[in-house]
């Protein structure tokens, strides 16, 4: 698997994406209508970042390790 030097601010929003994800898909969750707005603005912030632009961004692969990365970790953080 390779290793991706991937910047701390686009593992954080990705990490902040998945805990708005969760938020949301709870039942009957609170401030849906903001909490709609933050992922999608975390989206983009996530899909146009300029490590994306890299040569080791470029791939695929890039945007899969993110994710399996920033969700391995999600237990730990909700318990937390």
């Amino acid at each position: 698997m390779e290793c991706f030097p991937f910047p701390d601010d686009l593992v954080r929003a990705q990490q902040e994406w998945h805990d708005t994800y969760r938020a949301l898909a709870a039942p009957r969750p609170r401030r849906a209508s903001e909490l709609r707005r933050r992922l999608l603005a975390l989206s983009v912030r996530i899909h146009w970042h300029p490590f994306w632009s890299t040569s080791p961004g470029r791939t695929p692969a890039a945007r899969v390790e993110l994710r399996r990365r920033t969700g391995r970790d999600l237990g730990a953080r909700g318990a937390a």
